[in-house]
């Protein structure tokens, strides 16, 4: 009788269900895997060792590109480590605006998740209907910033610019009758507030019919339910955060314990598993999306009735605006020094974290006194999700591989920076 022998397998890089360009290679005793080893390297941009080499105001566009589907919360802890190095006061409407955001990033990031996770295990619908709601919130990015994606809106001391006061509408044409297009614009007639607050309030109805497609499907609790399993005290051990920590019954969220800008000004709940599972971890980030909407709906209410500036006043980080550098001598050397040379900052070393959408993400920022930095050191969450990927499939059918990868939310821009 021929001896069975475990074998060895490749899952991805191309693999569809790898979430980038993941090289999983895995062990299998038949469809049971024996370990699970993932290799990382394929991506890999340089990042942290491009930043020694670029202004900081320079290197604010790589946050963008480093976890694509979390744009702003990137960037917005790379500005915290500026700001904590440089001690400038950010003006609390620029606050309540990059929380804001930070929130809709937020939303981006688990509608994409849950689409993704949805198409692995099997579950076409979702994808689509996630996607329905990404499109209003690329609006709002696109609105601030420009840019649909990488937006570079978060600056050191502030925002790029304050909301608009119209937002964009739909025009007519060849494909789109007038008819069609008068009801396309029908929540943009307004301000982008406007627009924000007619998203918050259709918002957890969607959610609601996310819940209806899988949350009591049959199908999608037996391909969750009791899978990749993590203990409380494992979870701390492997460095989770996040959801994935959330997900095993650990109550931390950097926005309630290590509050940041105004989360202490604002009402939110934190939702905690109790089985740690990809059931529960999936159960988490649909609540987070509902408290999300809560945050964003208390940030529309406390803007409408302040207004004020967006950025710093020290011209020697944020550059003056426009009418006052084309009359103003002086306004116009610091325009030039600002974007030729940059800001220098201080001697020194900072750590800012925030609760991105997928765990701390934080910024380890050496200064000594250049205009660029001497060291940039990345927490990305994902990477400390992926080296218990092993622990987490032992075990399990090769299937169940894909399952994990779901509920660990990997982007690759960020792991293998």
């Amino acid at each position: 009788m021929a001896e069975i022998k475990n074998y060895t397998l490749n899952f991805g890089p191309q693999h569809p269900a790898a979430h980038g360009v993941l090289r999983l290679v895995l062990e299998l005793d038949g469809e049971v895997i024996q370990r699970a080893d993932p290799h990382i390297g394929l991506l890999h941009r340089a990042t942290e060792k491009l930043a020694e080499h670029k202004t900081y105001i320079q290197s604010l566009p790589y946050m963008d590109r480093l976890d694509y589907v979390s744009m702003m919360s990137n960037e917005h802890a790379y500005c915290l480590a500026i700001e904590k190095l440089l001690g400038i006061e950010v003006p609390l409407r620029a606050q309540y605006i990059r929380v804001m955001y930070s929130e809709i990033t937020r939303l981006l990031n688990h509608l994409l998740w849950i689409g993704c996770h949805g198409l692995d295990v099997g579950a076409m619908a979702v994808f689509l209907y996630a996607f329905r709601e990404r499109e209003d919130l690329f609006d709002m990015y696109e609105a601030v910033s420009g840019a649909r994606m990488h937006a570079a809106y978060f600056r050191p001391g502030g925002v790029y610019r304050d909301l608009p006061a119209a937002m964009p509408q739909f025009a007519e044409s060849s494909l789109r009758s007038k008819s069609d297009v008068a009801k396309r614009n029908e929540n943009r007639q307004g301000s982008l507030l406007d627009f924000i607050e007619d998203f918050t309030k259709r918002f957890p109805t969607y959610v609601d019919e996310y819940e209806t497609l899988l949350t009591d499907n049959r199908i999608w609790k037996q391909r969750l339910v009791g899978i990749g399993v993590v203990s409380p005290e494992r979870a701390k051990a492997l460095g989770f955060t996040g959801a994935m920590l959330r997900g095993s019954g650990i109550v931390w969220d950097l926005r309630k314990h290590q509050p940041y800008e105004v989360y202490d000004r604002l009402a939110f709940d934190v939702p905690v598993g109790v089985n740690g599972d990809c059931y529960d971890r999936y159960l988490v980030r649909v609540e987070e999306m509902r408290q999300s909407n809560r945050i964003i709906q208390q940030c529309v209410t406390w803007l409408r009735s302040n207004p004020g500036p967006v950025i710093t006043d020290n011209y020697k980080v944020a550059p003056p605006q426009r009418v006052e550098m084309k009359s103003n001598m002086e306004e116009l050397i610091h325009h030039f020094k600002l974007f030729t040379e940059g800001f220098h900052v201080p001697e020194g070393e900072a750590y800012a974290a925030v609760e991105h959408p997928k765990g701390e993400f934080g910024i380890y920022l050496v200064s000594d006194g250049a205009n660029k930095p001497y060291r940039l050191k990345i927490r990305a969450p994902g990477f400390a999700h992926l080296q218990a990927l092993d622990e987490m499939a032992r075990g399990h059918m090769i299937a169940d591989a894909v399952t994990i990868i779901g509920t660990q939310d990997i982007v690759f821009g960020e792991i293998d920076r």
